[in-house]
């Protein structure tokens, strides 16, 4: 939560925008095992909700079917995890029947004894990507658009509205040839679902923050001198399975003078003493609740004032967006203390595109960002409000061209009261690693 002083509250009367101190509560009381003595995570109760909250979205725009090959959206909506190459599996989910699901192979045989709340299950049709041949995958797609002509056509509803999401031009092309033509795109109205989290999915998020916590402490104890950033990253991978991630990887290490901006990561540079460091431990899952926390060290030496007055500024920075994080606010009141382009000598906001923003995360390691996301480029033009049961991240970052940078990054559920930050490795100065 956001815990304001008298003072602050009396400057805040007079317009003056002061950061508050930020303390973390509503801490989780379990950890990854089950247990039938506690309540702990319940998957059945959040596929549940997920769904109904899918369904809900979906009458309000009048759609009556989700054909969706996207995977974290076919999780999102199934609970179903499968094979990783796209357009090998997809569902047809349906506002008032049961769903069908089109499976990849052994995905196919093994999962239905498995997946029990699945009634219905077929064998997907694919053309992966293409890659047979365009005659091979103009006859694989048109099988594809004539079941899923026919599933529409058994329940009467080939005339109603059908939002695609994750198909490609040849799959949409062969669904109008088969007499779906009333297509819309899934992804605003899956965009709209995943936008309010369940208490379920805020404790997945809140647990993958909990996961990075450990992360973050490993790269404090073990990062040193002559150490490679892909060595580290070896050694972060390792450490986000040991701690529970579903899936973990080498994160994107960038230090000294590859800091600002950030560009490539993990390319086998060798840490240096007295270089600054910061890594994107983003995309770790777990239940496949994505993470986005970013924190800065300082190799062996203490830093530099120059990099303690950026820090300074990145602190007060997020903690001023975070102050404007509430149910019924508007987003352009913490997208404005975003620095602007020109600040840097930059000509187009778009130059800070994903290094000055606000943004959803939910389901998905590498799918994109959920909603909202708030920044200078269109969300001055464009807000949104700020509801209870979003869960965004909050980065920014100051520095010199070749000479360093200092980056933050929290993870944030918005509450009844206010915002809450839920990754609670230390943020309120450069550490000094190894410790």
């Amino acid at each position: 939560m956001l815990l304001w002083s008298p003072f602050q509250a009396y400057l805040s009367s007079r317009g003056e925008i002061v950061p508050p101190k930020v303390i973390d509560t509503g801490r989780l009381t379990y950890g990854q095992a089950t247990a039938d003595w506690q309540e702990r995570l319940n998957v059945d109760r959040m596929r549940e909700e997920r769904a109904e909250r899918a369904r809900q979205v979906m009458r309000k725009y009048g759609v009556a079917v989700l054909l969706e090959a996207s995977a974290p959206n076919i999780r999102y909506l199934t609970g179903l995890i499968g094979f990783p190459l796209p357009q090998t599996r997809y569902c047809l989910f349906f506002a008032d029947h049961p769903t069908v699901m089109y499976e990849h192979n052994g995905w196919f045989h093994q999962m239905p004894d498995q997946a029990p709340w699945i009634k219905e299950w077929r064998p997907a049709r694919g053309w992966l990507a293409g890659a047979p041949g365009q005659e091979a995958s103009r006859y694989q797609s048109k099988l594809f658009a004539g079941e899923i002509a026919q599933e529409l056509k058994d329940r009467g509803l080939l005339d109603e509205k059908i939002a695609v999401g994750g198909l490609d031009g040849m799959a949409s092309a062969a669904l109008a040839e088969a007499g779906v033509s009333n297509m819309t795109a899934s992804a605003p109205l899956m965009l709209e679902a995943r936008m309010i989290k369940t208490p379920d999915e805020i404790d997945c998020l809140k647990m993958v923050a909990a996961i990075c916590n450990g992360i973050w402490f490993r790269v404090w104890e073990s990062v040193r001198p002559g150490m490679s950033d892909t060595e580290l990253g070896r050694i972060v991978a390792s450490a986000g399975y040991e701690f529970g991630a579903e899936f973990s990887h080498t994160a994107g290490w960038r230090s000294g003078p590859m800091t600002f901006e950030q560009g490539f990561s993990n390319s086998g540079r060798l840490l240096q003493s007295g270089d600054l460091m910061f890594g994107s431990v983003c995309g770790f899952t777990y239940m496949g609740y994505s993470s986005c926390t970013i924190r800065t060290m300082s190799l062996l030496k203490k830093p530099p004032e120059k990099a303690k007055d950026w820090y300074k500024e990145v602190l007060e920075r997020v903690d001023t967006i975070i102050s404007e994080i509430k149910p019924g606010a508007s987003s352009d009141m913490a997208a404005r203390h975003f620095p602007p382009a020109a600040k840097y000598g930059y000509k187009l906001e778009e130059e800070l595109l994903t290094a000055e923003n606000g943004h959803g995360v939910g389901l998905g390691a590498t799918s994109g960002y959920d909603y909202p996301i708030f920044n200078r480029q269109w969300g001055l033009k464009f807000p949104v409000e700020f509801q209870e049961g979003m869960v965004v991240a909050v980065e920014t970052r100051e520095g010199e061209k070749r000479v360093g940078a200092a980056r933050l990054e929290n993870m944030v559920v918005v509450t009844k009261d206010g915002a809450e930050i839920i990754d609670t490795f230390p943020r309120d100065e450069i550490l000094v690693a190894p410790r």
